[in-house]
């Protein structure tokens, strides 16, 4: 039978009423954008992560972009991150005027190895009176971005003492992640900033766009708060900003939906247990490695896979829900040529792309569609030893 690789309708079924409502009291006030229905999401969002404050904006990406500007990144600055992740991640960087520089992932998590990055920055760079410098090319190395990809923390312990360590701001993209933990601390409760998305398919997803930051730096988020409304108040501006406001709307259904996160994570992780059991001593695949300071919400539920390809188009033939996130690490993308990498320069991340596959995960799947998947996965391996 098909699996879907998600299906978002069924998550809704049972608070149809109660997302119909938010659209009603909208409607009748006419409070549209922010208002009282922002304000009780950022206050609920902030007791959810554990921080001081929450800051609502308009996506996952502005998020990203705001944080750099709010932590002082400026044109000409090169801000770390990793190459194994979704394009948003890099492309802030740049739409803040900054240049991304990479470095790999740790094999197993997939998240940013911390020794990849002390051996960068030992490297590269200097510390001077100024701030960290790149001793190659001049410029100002002002920020790290650790991604907690497909749902675990990056190792945060180590991140955040090389980021204090050399004076950069830790800017933690945390935008697949949300009620993921590491040593008990939420997403988002590390670094100066925490960065979330809530399209649609996340694990809190809104119904468009939205996104958020965290931060227990109450003058950082002031200042978020008038870079996401043109960088002021009313009609006087400190500085330029956007225009990156959270929908009442979104807010209102992300309130509805944040009362049941749990009860979804669960459901991934029981889900997640089930294909651990079934796939366990598979020599062709490798399930999610979970650090055990880690607490996964399994945004994806990512394997590695011997003869990827094959398998991808053998379960879409047999209607199996599957996807590849990401078949192509961003220091190899067009738009990225110009910062010189070429293949084999981050071995880790170019392995996972050629290996990764993302299988349905979502905590409304029945015990008979987890079969199925399980099923097909056997089959092609089975019929691949037979040829």
């Amino acid at each position: 039978m098909p699996v879907p690789l998600l299906d978002i309708n069924r998550q809704h079924a049972p608070m149809l009423a109660d997302l119909r409502r938010v659209l009603d009291e909208a409607l009748s006030t006419s409070r549209f954008i922010k208002g009282p229905a922002l304000d009780s999401f950022e206050s609920a969002f902030t007791s959810y992560c554990g921080t001081s404050r929450a800051v609502g904006c308009a996506s996952g990406t502005d998020a990203l972009i705001l944080a750099l500007q709010a932590c002082g990144v400026v044109p000409g600055d090169e801000v770390v991150t990793i190459p194994f992740t979704f394009f948003a991640t890099a492309g802030s960087i740049v739409r803040c005027g900054a240049v991304p520089v990479f470095v790999d992932i740790l094999p197993d998590t997939f998240d940013m190895s911390p020794a990849a990055l002390a051996a960068w920055l030992a490297a590269n760079c200097e510390r001077t009176d100024g701030g960290t410098v790149d001793r190659r090319s001049g410029a100002r190395v002002s920020a790290v971005i650790p991604v907690d990809l497909f749902g675990q923390i990056a190792d945060m312990d180590a991140l955040e003492a090389l980021a204090r360590d050399w004076g950069l701001a830790l800017v933690e993209d945390a935008c697949q992640s949300v009620g993921a933990t590491w040593c008990g601390r939420k997403a988002g409760a590390f670094g100066r900033v925490g960065c979330f998305s809530f399209f649609p398919s996340k694990n809190l997803g809104a119904l468009g766009d939205a996104g958020a930051l965290t931060t227990d730096d109450q003058a950082l988020a002031d200042r978020l708060v008038r870079l996401r409304e043109h960088g002021g108040q009313g009609y006087y501006h400190s500085e330029v900003g956007t225009n990156s406001r959270m929908d009442a709307l979104q807010a209102g259904f992300l309130s509805v939906k944040l009362a049941r996160l749990e009860e979804w994570h669960a459901g991934r992780r029981r889900n997640a247990a089930f294909y651990d059991t079934a796939f366990a001593g598979m020599p062709e695949v490798v399930t999610p490695v979970i650090d055990s300071r880690a607490g996964s919400i399994y945004n994806q539920y990512t394997i590695r896979a011997k003869d990827r390809d094959g398998l991808l188009a053998h379960l879409r033939a047999a209607g199996i829900g599957c996807a590849v996130y990401y078949p192509l690490p961003l220091h190899l993308q067009e738009c990225f040529a110009g910062l010189g990498c070429g293949r084999g320069d981050f071995p880790a991340s170019e392995q996972a792309s050629a290996e990764v596959l993302s299988l349905p995960v979502f905590g409304e799947l029945t015990e008979g569609e987890l079969r199925e998947v399980v099923d097909s996965v056997k089959g092609f391996y089975t019929a691949r030893h037979q040829c």
